[in-house]
């Protein structure tokens, strides 16, 4: 259910108008064994210009920890509308998070950029965790994060 909300509201605020093409696609995120809480992972769009296009996935449900994903919670203004019915628990240490999602073909190849805002209590904030391009070619290849994230992949 969550993956079909998820898909309604990003092809519904990230195509443009008219009949929309999508494809689903699966987000893997292996985090390192960091040896703390949970992680809250942020993930979402930024449209060529490099605004804030829409939210994808919310890992962690206590908005009172949502400020801690800064670069997230500037473009949204933390608002947690943003972010209905898209979800999940937090993200435990060396776990892997999958999701997948229906994104709208116009987003890839187009300079659209995936971002992962991430947190961990009592642990430094991680903005931009991981920013890699939408394109067909990136699909399958791995990216590192800074902090906490050891591996991010999409799949098509």
């Amino acid at each position: 259910m969550k993956s079909v909300l998820a898909a309604l509201a990003l092809t519904t605020a990230l195509t443009l108008p008219g009949l929309a093409m999508a494809r689903p696609v699966t987000l893997t995120t292996t985090l390192n064994n960091y040896g703390g809480d949970g992680a809250y992972l942020a993930v979402y769009v930024t449209d060529p210009q490099g605004a804030y296009a829409g939210s994808l996935w919310m890992a962690g449900g206590k908005s009172k920890y949502y400020e801690h994903l800064p670069d997230w919670y500037r473009a949204t203004g933390g608002d947690p509308a943003q972010i209905n019915g898209i979800t999940g628990a937090s993200v435990g240490a060396g776990r892997t998070l999958e999701i997948t999602l229906d994104l709208a073909d116009a987003l890839f190849d187009a300079g659209y950029t995936l971002h992962i805002d991430a947190a961990v209590e009592n642990m430094r904030d991680s903005p931009n965790e991981v920013a890699v391009p939408l394109t067909t070619d990136g699909a399958g290849r791995p990216a590192r994060g800074r902090r906490y994230i050891a591996s991010f992949t999409y799949a098509m």
